[in-house]
């Protein structure tokens, strides 16, 4: 152990992983963007950046690490920039792949009220119209095991998204998979903070530095 890697009180190294979702996102339309090239964030989406990075500040972060879309990008910009670190991409932090990718699908009106479409809706557990909850919990648990191992006695940033990070955390609580998305608590910009101790994970710890927000809102 060198001397900046932060010991535990039983002798272990400690080493936090922070899962930022990221910031609001600019969608007048109010569609389901996904994967999609060219959403980045509003104005307000980039004040939440800054308000993450300045909370972020002074913690021991050595790493830092984002998914490849413009909003996750743009989230880590202001903290690789302040930290003086660059910022590392992994695709194992993407957003999920969904079938209703490109549409309205608010409940009561756009794409969910289209008979076309409910055959995508047969399962929900898996879920039928898009990328298997356990898929993308296998993914974040690659990114979570790579970042931290970038970052060992020390702290590291993976910038994702809202359905990755909160599936991510359920299989670590050993909860079903699937869940209702209006009880998500992952709000824009804020931090699920997975605790270290060597290789075994001790906690799990959600933060609002941005403010809370609604999991639903048009632009997240």
């Amino acid at each position: 152990m060198t001397d900046s890697q932060t010991p535990t009180a039983g002798g272990g190294t400690r080493t936090v992983v922070h899962m930022l979702r990221h910031g609001e996102v600019h969608n007048p339309r109010g569609i389901l963007y996904g994967r999609l090239p060219g959403f980045h964030l509003s104005l307000r989406g980039q004040e939440q950046a800054r308000l993450v990075a300045e909370t972020l500040a002074g913690h021991d972060i050595t790493h830092v690490v984002a998914s490849p879309l413009q909003r996750a990008q743009e989230t880590a910009a202001p903290m690789a920039e302040r930290l003086g670190l660059e910022i590392a991409v992994d695709d194992n932090l993407i957003e999920s792949a969904n079938d209703f990718e490109g549409l309205r699908v608010a409940v009561g009106d756009g794409a969910l009220t289209r008979p076309r479409h409910w055959p995508k809706l047969r399962d929900p557990f898996t879920p039928s119209w898009g990328e298997p909850y356990l898929q993308i919990a296998h993914r974040m648990m690659a990114a979570a095991n790579s970042a931290r191992e970038a970052a060992r006695g020390h702290e590291a940033v993976c910038v994702s998204h809202q359905l990755p990070v909160f599936t991510l955390r359920r299989f670590l609580e050993g909860r079903r998979l699937w869940h209702d998305p209006r009880r998500r608590q992952c709000g824009l910009a804020s931090l699920t903070s997975l605790v270290y101790e060597d290789d075994l994970l001790v906690d799990i710890v959600y933060s609002e530095p941005a403010g809370p927000s609604d999991p639903l809102v048009t632009g997240a």
